[in-house]
């Protein structure tokens, strides 16, 4: 194979045994709450994006670069996120830019957390070797999306305690705009679907999220709440592992994303 169509990411690299899992989409919504806590990140979503008429796309955003980088070849992940790094460099307002490495580090950081606590939550536990290693394989995405090799924590040990300390420095804090934010992530305005359908999502999202953002999002999680999460918890580990990998995965084990002319990560 001609080494311009190999991946950044190896077949059997655990880095793409995690992200293969369909069920990651379940921690979508954490994923984007934890980074519109960041007070800064919040108002450059607010300012720079429409997210507040379509919530939806940024996540679908989010995926269609992952899965860029990590299943495509050589040229379509450099592809992937050169695009994102040109859409961060016009993103700028009063007190932030997107490119700031610290901002960088943090949106980066809920991705890696949400997609281990979903995938330990809904397929199966890992072991401590296997979080060590998906979180040091995951600097190689940040350092693509322009993260300084230096500004990473060093282990995943030293990657949780920067997350603790994220939220207990109040360096992220919910805000009224993250609040208002939010429940656009939670409820989006779906013509063909009612917002009672999204409750599931919002039960599922309010028990992944850490016990700090879930209050500050003021999230109901009373007992009706913790049963039906208690029920997913045990549920569907048991329905993925029953799933044929067809409907279970993507892409399938052996084939490359191809970048398609449509793709535009900025819009």
């Amino acid at each position: 194979m001609n080494s311009m169509r190999e991946g950044l990411y190896s077949e059997g690299s655990i880095t793409r045994r995690v992200n293969r899992e369909n069920v990651l989409l379940l921690g979508g919504g954490r994923a984007l709450l934890m980074q519109l806590a960041h007070p800064k990140v919040a108002a450059g979503v607010d300012e720079h994006s429409d997210f507040r008429q379509h919530p939806v796309r940024r996540l679908r955003r989010t995926i269609r670069m992952t899965m860029a980088i990590v299943f495509g070849d050589r040229e379509t992940a450099l592809a992937a996120a050169r695009a994102v790094n040109q859409t961060h460099g016009r993103v700028r307002g009063e007190g932030y830019r997107a490119l700031d490495p610290d901002l960088l580090l943090w949106v980066h950081a809920t991705l890696v957390d949400s997609a281990l606590v979903t995938y330990e939550t809904f397929v199966k536990p890992l072991a401590e070797r296997e979080r060590e290693d998906f979180y040091q394989e995951s600097k190689l995405l940040g350092g693509l999306l322009g993260i300084p090799q230096e500004t990473f924590p060093d282990s995943h040990r030293d990657f949780n305690a920067y997350m603790t300390a994220m939220v207990a420095r109040g360096d992220v804090a919910v805000g009224r705009q993250a609040r208002e934010l939010g429940r656009l992530v939670l409820r989006p305005r779906l013509r063909l679907l009612p917002g009672p359908v999204m409750m599931p999502f919002e039960t599922v999202t309010a028990g992944l999220l850490p016990p700090e953002l879930r209050q500050q999002y003021r999230l109901a999680w009373g007992e009706p709440q913790r049963r039906l999460y208690r029920l997913m918890v045990i549920a569907v580990p048991r329905l993925v592992a029953v799933t044929p990998p067809v409907l279970r995965v993507w892409p399938l084990p052996g084939r490359n994303v191809s970048l398609a002319p449509s793709l535009t990560l900025s819009s």
